[in-house]
């Protein structure tokens, strides 16, 4: 997305530029009537409008459209509008005719980041400075490029050779900085930090930089105080007040986690990040409805996220909603095939509605995918011949749990022993397993929250919450 904004940048700067210099020696009202249509294109990809914004340019008549200027703007509507392949050969074009030009160059080394095509990018942005072996922008962008690829030290010879020439670039200090910190050279990396805030104290790049420094390195009230610093410079960053509400959140103030993730949420409601820590943190402070509904955002805005729908399911079952539990059991099955207690929950739920034999097919089908002999295929299994009324299997499977030394897993399947008998309506069995579970402590699994709502609902009062 960032390249992608960068592009749309390139567009805007050679639009703003001189008209004459991007269509060549005509003037006057032909200049003009161009200018007329570049700025249309423009409002039109000012509200992501490409297609009408491409249709726009291409009505630039063909002699002028042909400058290698006007290409390169072409290929960046194309590039914003996500059509990298003809944005792509449009630059090639160009650069066939004028190898050296250095504005295609650039263009091409942003459309191959955004595509993930490292290499190319490289390429690109080498074959600038092999005609311009000073050019900052280029040698930063080497030095970013290697940083992704973890390549530390051929990145900071780059950040280097920026700063032999200019000793005061503030993106070279952090780039070099970002190099060090990710070798380990903490105390490099702090003074180089340092300098840059010293330099350029209003700098929001730096101070939270500077943060995530020192958050690295378990200095936390100082991290803090970075991240105020830089939030009071730029109060509507959202990824600012994500990074602080997580930082808090290692913390252990909540409250205060909560808070923080709720202001990025109005910074930007449509970004699914912060609903993925706040339907939990909400959960840990008793405001359950809330969590329930941050989980249901957080489906919608991004519906292939499993841990969502589980947390949905998980919700509707603790309030003995088992169609909707049942339905957002599936569909996270669906997204996680390989999570199988998804089947479990989807087939308790179901059972719930009122027949038990209702899963039975289903079942079947999952257990087809889990490893044969396992603890957990055994539990599939039992609930499967449950879907028959036949109950032979329940004491083979008391015995497996009780020789099971995997405590975490125990901790799991003893969770659906005790459903197994919680559906059959055999409650003093079911009501001593949900305390075994809670016994054995293990709250980071999946069925840890629910058994303990199944406890409270219950009214037993376990020895550990």
């Amino acid at each position: 997305m960032k390249a992608r904004y960068i592009i749309t940048l390139f567009i805007l700067a050679a639009v703003l530029a001189p008209v004459g210099a991007q269509i060549g020696p005509n003037t006057g009202d032909r200049d003009a009537a161009v200018e007329a249509i570049l700025t249309r294109a423009v409002e039109y990809l000012a509200v992501s409008k490409y297609d009408e914004a491409i249709a726009v340019f291409d009505t630039i008549p063909q002699p002028q459209r042909e400058t290698s200027g006007l290409r390169l703007i072409r290929a960046s509507i194309l590039s914003s509008a996500g059509k990298f392949a003809e944005a792509r050969a449009g630059v090639e074009a160009v650069l066939a005719s004028e190898p050296g030009n250095i504005d295609a160059l650039f263009m091409l080394a942003a459309i191959e980041g955004v595509t993930g095509r490292r290499q190319q990018q490289l390429r690109a942005l080498e074959r600038i400075i092999a005609i311009e072996p000073n050019n900052t922008e280029a040698l930063i962008s080497l030095g970013n490029v290697n940083l992704e690829t973890r390549n530390m030290r051929q990145a900071a010879d780059y950040f280097y050779r920026v700063l032999t020439n200019d000793g005061r670039n503030a993106q070279a200090m952090l780039g070099l900085a970002r190099a060090l910190r990710m070798n380990t050279e903490w105390d490099e990396a702090e003074m180089l930090l340092d300098r840059v805030v010293s330099l350029y104290p209003n700098m929001v790049e730096a101070r939270n930089d500077r943060a995530r420094f020192y958050w690295g390195r378990g200095r936390y009230r100082e991290a803090l105080e970075e991240f105020d610093a830089a939030i009071k410079l730029s109060p509507n960053d959202f990824w600012l007040a994500v990074d602080k509400a997580e930082l808090l959140l290692e913390m252990d103030r909540k409250p205060e986690s909560l808070a923080e993730f709720n202001r990025a949420i109005a910074i930007n409601p449509n970004e699914f990040t912060p609903y993925a820590y706040t339907a939990g943190l909400k959960d840990d402070l008793g405001d359950h409805e809330g969590a329930e509904r941050d989980y249901a955002i957080l489906a919608r805005l991004k519906p292939d996220y499993y841990f969502a729908l589980e947390g949905l399911g998980l919700h509707k079952m603790r309030k003995g909603e088992w169609a909707a539990a049942r339905d957002a059991f599936m569909e996270a099955y669906r997204h996680a095939p390989n999570e199988h207690y998804l089947a479990l929950l989807a087939a308790i739920s179901w059972m719930r509605m009122g027949d038990v034999t209702a899963p039975r097919a289903y079942l079947n089908q999952v257990q087809n995918r889990v490893t044969r002999n396992t603890l957990e295929w055994y539990m599939f299994r039992l609930y499967y011949d449950m879907t028959s009324r036949n109950y032979q299997g329940e004491y083979d499977m008391v015995s497996r749990l009780d020789k099971e030394t995997d405590e975490t897993l125990k901790a799991r399947m003893m969770f659906y022993m005790a459903w197994y008998y919680e559906v059959r309506g055999t409650t003093t069995a079911a009501n001593r397993y949900f305390r075994m579970v809670n016994e054995l402590d293990k709250r980071a699994i999946p069925e840890w929250r629910l058994n303990e709502w199944k406890l409270i609902d219950k009214g037993i009062h376990p020895t550990i919450f």
